[in-house]
């Protein structure tokens, strides 16, 4: 089985003067049962070809200029890599008594 992933950003950082959004903070969380993973980083952005108001943006239109600049599977995978860890653990610590 593998894990239901969730991209969501945390935050934006914009400039005030126009409300260019100039870093996406963002989350990739992945579950399967009682097991998850997650893993954050940041996005930095430049004024492009198109512009869209600050009040206007979405968080799927965010998400996609994000994922744009990831390596989205590679991400996703080590996500669902550490949870079959947790479900198959090769190592453990403690002590016999």
């Amino acid at each position: 089985m593998s894990a239901t992933i969730t991209w969501v950003i945390q935050q934006l950082d914009r400039q005030t003067s126009d409300g260019l959004v100039i870093t996406a903070h963002w989350r990739c969380n992945a579950v399967d049962d009682e097991h998850s993973a997650s893993t954050y980083g940041t996005v930095g952005f430049e004024r492009g070809d198109t512009f869209i108001d600050y009040d206007k943006l979405t968080q799927e239109e965010v998400l996609g200029w994000v994922k744009n600049k990831l390596d989205v599977s590679d991400i996703e995978a080590g996500l669902q890599s550490h949870i079959n860890g947790l479900k198959n653990p090769v190592s453990a610590t403690g002590v016999p008594w």
